[in-house]
């Protein structure tokens, strides 16, 4: 299927002398904007801009002490382009390369604001997509779109967009780290009204060189945050920072994301206890309340004692907020009172003599754009767990899915279906099953009529671990991540009584044995339950499922949720011009020839040079090595990056990690109708489970990449696994 490209992407070698090859881009000679990528394939670094005046724009940069030592130039170029679609287009190079993690990016926060312009949905979009198909094909990037869409590196990456609402408050923030009088500010707001993202875009921000720094002219306030900036410098030039979360399972995320971005490092990201190595200039907590006080610590008590003897305070009286006070110069504390799930988190009290105190600020987060419907919904789920709602209320959003199963067996078959179409879909549950395959890898946790179920296999980033849409997370597990779909159990701890029209709690069956020990008052274990139920119902971006277990409070839900109903043409050959072995060449080798003799690409690194004929010249700037080769691939299949015919440069497989990555793969008892050969090129994604043996796939799936819809995956069982075997990984395509 032809397609006529929407952009060209051209690539120069970045230094002085090619500066006149520049010229000869039409694009770059008539001042046409267009988008570039300047990178270094060596060390691993990259920076992305865009332009009116390529030819000025790459002067200034060969001036500049590290882009300079760049080595490469890709043009992004197109008829469609104009000023407002090449800063979209930067923008989500920046985003989506960040997390794709090939590159260190130099550049520094985006524009603040998002904008729109015309046919940004109905064109720009598409061009989006083809750039971003072409930068796989050129070797620049490796995963694909959807891929990264549901990474928590993309999430909780620094280069994004601010609301109105999250410019505003940083605003006040870089206003009271300006003002000598304001030590503490308490940042407010509700699950996903972007407190996480202010935080990281803060920090980063403030760990930028001032040349790395890039606010543009997208909003009014970016002279005023530019000025705050420069009187910050005076005072802090260059502060002591760290950003603290309490959550072990978060602050690994957050250091994954912290990873690839130039100026961060994931030891930024701490605990409150490593508070007490060091003082700061600055310190930000994120999901601050869950900082903890001296109760129903459990292994954590030694911990927490020896912190605060450390820092000399009394263990018995203090919190984890005091340690951020007494080591921070300025303090931000990003804070949610309803997420407040467990008697060891610090009291309620703490934090409003902490806002009161004099030297304290506080701002309100109000917007919500986690879930797709919005403050009504999060206002919804509010009155739905206090009995507040309306009778005969039902709540229905056209961009939200939120439905209430009569079974859970249709609501578990309800998720696996939603994380086979677009992933990141989740069961989680309220505590009340004991976690009996922590010690028992046989045994089954939550055993609800014919399904049985293992709580969490991990407490680190279990959302991201293989398998886990098949286990069932906990608040402990989810709280502070973003999902597509979230399948919510209401336990047997919490029910309904119809007589008092309210919802009450059954402490026995209440099994997190730090959340409830202790606690006399039943109204006290009853908030925290709540304010658990309602955390995990605003996980879900795209939809919430819910099942309970009590009969009564099923019913109550049924009257206010809706309810569940069941049911080319072939180019010449390259021309071989002093080639010279593994240094600019790599072997080719003719997928359709090699039949099933081709277990050689498995390992190509031990081939005799001298007995190989067909070799091919690699593009300018790709370091090569002895187990890459090259491959002519035929079919549509893959054309929004390989078109039909092209020639690609793979590397044998180092096995890792595949997901999202394009690779070849060998078809031991059958031929690719697409190719024609037992040989297929597709994006590989699998999916895995744990028993006692280790991590197995289940299914692998190796999906088209076309514009073509005919095109479908190809489904691999684990019996079906030895039939296909992953042979290379693709880098590029090396000509058309």
């Amino acid at each position: 299927m032809s397609h006529s490209p929407l952009v060209e992407i051209q690539r120069y070698p970045f230094s002085r002398e090619a500066l006149d090859d520049l010229r000869d881009n039409a694009f770059a000679a008539g001042n046409w904007p267009l988008v570039y990528v300047l990178s270094d394939e060596k060390h691993r670094r990259a920076y992305i801009g865009e332009t009116t005046d390529t030819l000025t724009r790459m002067s200034t940069h060969l001036k500049h002490d590290e882009k300079q030592l760049l080595t490469a130039a890709h043009l992004i170029t197109s008829e469609y382009f104009n000023k407002s679609a090449t800063l979209d287009v930067e923008s989500l190079l920046i985003k989506y390369m960040a997390a794709d993690g090939k590159y260190t990016l130099l550049n520094g926060n985006l524009g603040l604001a998002d904008h729109n312009y015309y046919q940004r949905d109905a064109l720009y979009e598409e061009v989006f997509r083809e750039v971003w198909n072409r930068l796989i094909a050129k070797g620049v990037v490796s995963r694909t779109l959807d891929h990264l869409d549901n990474s928590d590196v993309f999430k909780y990456s620094p280069y994004k967009s601010l609301s109105f609402d999250q410019r505003q408050g940083l605003l006040t923030i870089l206003h009271e780290l300006t003002n000598p009088g304001v030590q503490n500010i308490v940042v407010e707001g509700g699950a996903g009204t972007g407190k996480s993202v202010l935080a990281i875009f803060l920090f980063k921000l403030l760990n930028s060189e001032d040349h790395h720094i890039n606010l543009r002219e997208f909003s009014d306030e970016e002279a005023e945050i530019q000025s705050l900036l420069a009187s910050l410098r005076e005072s802090l030039p260059k502060p002591k920072m760290a950003l603290v979360v309490p959550m072990t399972s978060f602050r690994t995320t957050l250091k994954k994301a912290f990873k690839h971005v130039s100026g961060l490092s994931p030891n930024m990201v701490i605990s409150p206890s490593e508070l007490t190595k060091q003082h700061y200039d600055i310190v930000l907590v994120d999901e601050s309340h869950r900082l903890r006080k001296r109760k129903n610590l459990g292994a954590y008590f030694g911990s927490f004692d020896k912190a605060a003897a450390t820092l000399g305070i009394d263990k018995h009286t203090c919190s984890e907020v005091d340690w951020v006070c007494l080591q921070a110069d300025k303090a931000i504390f990003f804070y949610d009172e309803g997420q407040s799930i467990k008697p060891s988190d610090a009291d309620v009290e703490v934090f409003q003599r902490l806002k009161s105190a004099r030297g304290s600020v506080t701002h309100q987060l109000l917007s919500q754009f986690r879930v797709k419907a919005g403050q009504p919904y999060v206002e919804f789920v509010d009155k739905l767990l206090d009995g507040r709602v309306d009778e005969g209320e039902v709540f229905a959003a056209k961009n939200y899915e939120f439905e209430v199963f009569d079974s859970l067996s249709d609501m578990v078959s309800t998720i696996n279906e939603k994380e086979e179409q677009v992933g990141l879909s989740r069961l989680i549950a309220g505590y009340s099953w004991p976690w009996a395959s922590r010690k028992d890898g046989e045994a089954y946790d939550i055993v609800i009529d014919d399904v049985r179920l293992r709580w969490n296999s991990t407490n680190t980033d279990w959302i991201n671990k293989a398998g886990s849409h098949r286990e069932v997370g906990c608040i402990h597990t989810t709280q502070g991540y973003d999902l597509n779909y979230a399948g919510i159990i209401f336990g047997e701890e919490i029910r309904y009584d119809p007589e008092s029209q309210s919802i009450v709690i059954q402490k026995d069956n209440y099994h997190d044995r730090t959340g409830g020990q202790g606690i006399k008052d039943p109204a006290e274990l009853k908030q925290y339950i709540i304010n658990i139920y309602r955390t995990i119902m605003l996980r879900g971006i795209r939809g919430t499922f819910v099942y309970a277990c009590d009969k009564a409070l099923r019913d109550y839900l049924k009257q206010h949720i809706p309810v569940h109903v069941t049911n080319a043409a072939r180019p010449e050959p390259l021309k071989a011009i002093e080639l010279e072995p593994y240094v600019n060449a790599v072997p080719l080798f003719d997928l359709q020839a090699a039949a099933g003799d081709f277990g050689a690409l498995k390992d190509v690194s031990d081939l005799d040079p001298t007995n190989h004929q067909d070799w091919v010249v690699v593009p300018t700037g790709v370091p090569v090595h002895k187990d890459m080769y090259a491959c002519r691939v035929f079919g549509e299949s893959m054309n929004r990056v390989i078109p039909n015919g092209a020639l690609c440069l793979f590397r044998s497989d180092r096995g890792g990690s595949r997901n999202g990555k394009t690779v070849l793969v060998e078809c031991i008892d059958s031929i690719d109708t697409d190719s024609d050969s037992r040989y297929t090129v597709k994006v590989y994604e699998s999916f895995k489970t744990e028993d006692e043996h280790g991590w197995r796939h289940t299914r692998i799936q190796l999906k088209p990449n076309s514009y073509d819809d005919i095109f479908q995956p190809i489904e691999v069982t684990d019996q079906e696994a030895l039939q296909y075997r992953v042979v290379g990984e693709f880098l590029c395509v090396i000509d058309q």
